[in-house]
């Protein structure tokens, strides 16, 4: 039986949905903090560690003066801001050489998922992780019941084994968490603690 080759990717964890920016979800900064602390002691468990961004130019009916907070929301993660970068305890693992690629999504889109992001030079996130023979992610970031959610899914459709570590996520509110529990385990994504 092969190893698997396993991928972290880091989802959106930005200040613009944590405490404090136009998106927040409660317990965004802790989770930056504690995505930090996992990648600093387990970076040797991956092949490569991959950070995606909302990183919004002109999204279209994505952004709205009267959102419903469904499909459409107030302005977040817009291209160029201090709130679209990422996380400073996440930009100190860039620092530290700890990850290997960055992508961002919905310059011109919503783009929920990972898998809808590029890097500067336009590579997309699932080339990259063919290119290194991943056949494993772990998905960690915010915000659970969103872009966590639809990364997992992506990843799952791309016939990636996929585990969501529910300690190192949090969701916009505690029942859209469960709904998207139940929505990776009913297709597939393994849940679990990352310790």
């Amino acid at each position: 039986m092969t190893t698997p080759v396993k991928a972290l990717l880091l989802v959106d964890i930005q200040p613009t949905f944590c405490e404090g920016g136009a998106l927040a979800v409660p317990g965004g900064n802790q989770v930056a903090a504690d995505v930090a602390d996992f990648v600093r002691a387990h970076r040797d468990d991956y092949a490569l560690v991959v950070t995606t961004q909302d990183w919004h130019i002109d999204p279209g009916s994505h952004f709205s003066e009267d959102p419903d907070f469904v499909d459409t929301w107030p302005p977040h993660g817009v291209a160029g801001t201090l709130e679209a970068e990422l996380h400073p305890s996440i930009a100190a693992l860039v620092a530290e050489g700890l990850v290997d690629y960055s992508v961002k999504k919905g310059q011109y889109s919503a783009a929920y998922s990972g898998f809808e992001g590029i890097t500067e030079d336009g590579q997309e996130l699932l080339s990259l992780l063919k290119a290194a023979g991943v056949t494993s992610v772990d998905i960690v970031g915010i915000a659970e019941s969103h872009c966590v959610l639809e990364s997992a899914l992506s990843a799952l459709e791309n016939r990636i084994e996929t585990r969501v570590f529910t300690d190192l996520t949090v969701p916009v509110s505690p029942e859209l968490g469960e709904i998207a529990r139940e929505k990776m385990f009913q297709a597939g994504v393994t849940l679990q603690q990352s310790s």
